[in-house]
């Protein structure tokens, strides 16, 4: 993201959380603190409020912009490979998000691994998205949102509601999502350096703690969407950077996301980063794409 001087600041912020990320000898709980200080990269959205609950035993926050449709809401799910980071670290993009689309968005705090490893995290998005439906919300009327992990949890619980013959949300919001766990792809290399997040060690690491089940396969479609059967899926946008070691299974996603007549987008930002959501308020592209997001969830959400 190099076109404003404002993503030329955001590429020195990823830079400057990555050092301290890979500082030798990291212990898992100083990990997670520094990974909770990408949150600083966001503005705060005016106008948008947050409250606590508790949906169905899975922690969450609201992010309930002013004037927001009171019928409808976001579902929204955290970046962090299910290892690290919080409904805190994205409260405030979600919040931009959701402020775009005039729809509240329900951020959700699911158990990380190695703690609690695959499937708790799915357990805990499944949970989420019942509460939503027992508080009188219709699954037409919900968006399924998210970023890498959480742009893959966004469309595995469409995928698992559909395994089992349900109503899925609407529609479907995949941020940089983690599309492929078998890390056997062009752009992991392509783009090292380049990204300013992800290295192919962290992917290892969070894939390796996450996926414990030794009978779980890296391609198994129930983790890998780029292996998945996706067909029924409710009309779905993709995003994701240029720059992201994960740039070529999102394109590959959202080629078989076109395959399976699903109605979808695929947007690339040039030069940008994994995640770069987190730049919400800051960097004039990713406001511009939040604003394109927020006028699709609109639109498909009919808000």
């Amino acid at each position: 993201m190099g076109t404003s001087p404002e993503a030329h600041k955001f590429v020195q912020f990823l830079d400057s959380v990555r050092a301290k990320a890979e500082t030798p000898g990291l212990d898992l709980a100083t990990l997670r603190d520094v990974v909770d200080s990408y949150h600083r990269a966001s503005t705060e959205p005016e106008g948008v409020s947050y409250a606590e609950v508790d949906a169905n035993g899975v922690p969450a926050i609201w992010a309930i912009p002013e004037g927001a449709a009171p019928d409808r809401a976001l579902l929204h799910f955290h970046f962090g490979g299910a290892v690290a980071a919080s409904m805190h670290s994205d409260r405030k993009a979600a919040g931009h998000i959701a402020k775009a689309a005039g729809i509240r968005s329900l951020v959700v705090d699911f158990r990380l691994a190695p703690e609690h490893p695959h499937p708790a995290q799915l357990d805990d998005v499944e949970a989420a998205y019942r509460w939503l439906l027992s508080q009188g919300y219709e699954p037409q009327n919900i968006g399924s949102t998210g970023h890498s992990i959480g742009g893959a949890f966004a469309v595995m619980l469409a995928l698992r509601l559909l395994s089992k013959g349900e109503a899925t949300p609407g529609a479907i919001l995949s941020i940089s999502p983690t599309a492929d766990f078998t890390l056997q792809y062009s752009t992991i290399e392509e783009n090292a350096g380049k990204d300013k997040m992800l290295t192919r060690e962290l992917l290892e690491f969070g894939r390796g703690v996450w996926l414990q089940n030794p009978d779980l396969k890296f391609t198994d479609p129930e983790i890998s969407l780029v292996h998945a059967d996706l067909t029924g899926l409710p009309p779905t946008l993709v995003h994701y950077g240029e720059y992201e070691l994960l740039a070529s299974p999102a394109a590959e996603f959202g080629r078989r996301l076109a395959d399976f007549k699903v109605t979808s987008e695929v947007h690339m930002m040039p030069e940008g980063q994994h995640s770069f959501i987190l730049a919400a308020g800051r960097v004039p592209e990713v406001d511009q794409a939040i604003t394109q997001m927020g006028q699709w969830l609109k639109h498909h959400l009919g808000a």
